[in-house]
């Protein structure tokens, strides 16, 4: 199992490394008046890296939220 989880990560490192040398044209994207230029590769890294870090606060708040709806409260 370690070598079809290390091949994985192998194929998708190499897959990330082609889309960023495929993608060197520099972009502008402009968001409530404020204007970033940029690479595309970079562009999608940090749309990645906040998706992940939202989704992950998201499923964190949601299983916290359930794990503490199951527990009887005491009454003080």
């Amino acid at each position: 199992m370690r070598w079809v989880n290390l091949t994985i990560i192998v194929v998708f490192a190499g897959v990330i490394l082609i889309f960023a040398l495929q993608n060197l044209e520099t972009v502008t994207v402009t968001f409530l008046g404020a204007s970033i230029s940029a690479r595309v590769a970079l562009l999608v890294f940090v749309a990645y890296i906040l998706g992940a870090m939202t989704g992950g606060s998201l499923f964190a708040l949601l299983r916290r939220s359930y794990h503490g709806a199951g527990r009887p409260r005491a009454i003080s």
